[in-house]
């Protein structure tokens, strides 16, 4: 064999091979692409009369799940803070909170078939990525980001920088992301090694504000700890001082969680209001939500410490609230046995977080759905009004919109990510356990627990 070396002819060769080189690149390129696009999920927007009680729980979880996938950031990928553009801020609003929920959505969605198991991976791999150049505090992320550019956005004058809170949200969801996504392939070991990069990058000690005993919401470069807001239950924040227990490289120790979180005036009740004992809080218990963020992850089933079984806490918690809306005391039309749930969503006259204590007459279908595992038949009754019933004005491409109020002729447009997130996750965890039982086979969670005095036998 000879080689031609005339210059001439090696330099069209070397041509040839580059534009095949080139040719063979931008072919694989094109199938990385064509690999990475999200297939849509198309909505049901037709009531459906003749559904069983599971066929309506698979159709309401996949086309809220939409919300997530069909309707997520273009860039980052991440939660839409809403569906309907509020306070000015433009269509560039992502939720770190309501991204936690959506990627525990995701996972539901990906065990399910919904979407691929690739393409859940690849889109969640995605925003790992954002996250990881997009502005962060002391490894905590703020409430609100650009979905576009990963800069700031302030949720309020002062609160322009860490959301602590928000980010134990989106810390709930990437760590059951990192239990669920475990094969061996570049892409979910890379999602696996991102998150794992991320959560130990957070600073929990920072946020002890020098060494209190107690954990703080907010810290901004601007406004340092301005915002001032310690976080003492009992509220929606467990799970806060359950992530900062079990860090590896800035956790906080115990004495922060029994001399902080658990001393204030409004942790322990004790009292009984319609004959259910309420362990902690609130008189009445307050907006729904303190029984959902906290436990999209975090099991209730058998999680107890010194202050609270926390099962008993959160389905007295929930029969509560039903109660009240059942008694009616302020005679609002609409209210009853299949039309009940007040927690914190948007309202006739503005956002508002609705309970027996601040009732405006609007109830909030993510109350009731996402109270699935405490109150099964009573959020199945909710659910089969809320569709049959009320579908023609509250069912959408997104599952229901927020909220509704049939005294005021109110029927919200709206959709919120962190009433639409628990909806699907909830009810996920009460027709299988799945996120309860990934986020509670964590070691570093199993860790935190024990740390912080909660029973061995919440460990699943």
């Amino acid at each position: 064999m000879t080689i031609d070396m005339n210059p001439q002819h090696f330099s069209s060769f070397r041509t040839q091979i580059s534009f095949l080189i080139l040719f063979l690149f931008s072919m694989g390129a094109s199938a990385q692409k064509k690999e990475a696009v999200k297939i849509q999920i198309k909505p049901e927007l037709k009531i459906q009369k003749d559904l069983s009680d599971e066929q309506l729980l698979d159709l309401v979880q996949k086309q809220t799940f939409r919300y997530f996938w069909d309707f997520a950031h273009p860039v980052s990928g991440l939660a839409r803070e809403r569906s309907n553009v509020a306070f000015d801020y433009g269509n560039e609003v992502v939720t770190t909170g309501g991204t936690g929920f959506g990627v525990m959505a995701t996972i539901v969605a990906t065990e399910r078939k919904w979407i691929t198991r690739d393409s859940a991976s690849r889109f969640l791999l995605k925003m790992v990525k954002f996250l990881s150049k997009a502005d962060a505090y002391h490894g905590v992320f703020p409430h609100w980001l650009n979905g576009a550019t990963g800069k700031t956005i302030a949720f309020s004058r002062k609160d322009d920088g860490a959301d602590l809170v928000e980010s134990s949200y989106l810390f709930q969801g990437l760590l059951t992301v990192r239990q669920y996504y475990n094969a061996d392939n570049p892409v979910e070991n890379e999602l696996r090694n991102r998150i794992s990069w991320l959560w130990d990058e957070i600073e929990w000690d920072w946020f002890t504000r020098g060494g209190e005993e107690v954990l703080y919401w907010h810290w901004s470069p601007n406004n340092g700890w301005a915002m001032n807001f310690p976080l003492r239950g009992y509220n929606e924040c467990l799970i806060t001082y359950v992530l900062a227990a079990s860090a590896k490289r800035y956790p906080v120790p115990a004495s922060v969680y029994h001399r902080g979180w658990a001393q204030s005036n409004f942790f322990l009740n004790g009292k009984t209001f319609y004959d259910h004992k309420l362990p902690l809080g609130f008189n009445y218990g307050g907006p729904l939500f303190f029984a959902h963020y906290s436990f999209l992850g975090l099991d209730p089933r058998g999680l107890k410490d010194q202050y609270a079984d926390y099962w008993e806490q959160n389905k007295n918690h929930t029969l509560i609230n039903r109660a009240y809306v059942l008694e009616n005391p302020k005679k609002f039309k609409g209210y009853g046995a299949s039309s009940w749930g007040l927690t914190a969503s948007d309202s006739w006259q503005g956002y508002a977080a609705h309970s027996p204590s601040e009732d405006l007459g609007v109830i909030t279908p993510t109350a009731a759905l996402s109270s699935f595992p405490y109150t099964p038949e009573y959020s199945m009754q909710a659910l089969k009004h809320f569709y049959f019933d009320l579908g023609d004005k509250i069912w959408s491409e997104y599952g229901f919109t927020d909220a509704f109020s049939e005294e005021h002729n109110w029927y919200a447009k709206s959709h919120l990510a962190i009433d639409q997130g628990p909806i699907i996750v909830m009810i996920e965890n009460y027709r299988s356990g799945l996120l309860w039982k990934l986020f509670m086979s964590d070691p570093a969670i199993q860790n935190g627990l024990l740390k912080l005095g909660f029973n061995t036998s919440a460990i699943k």
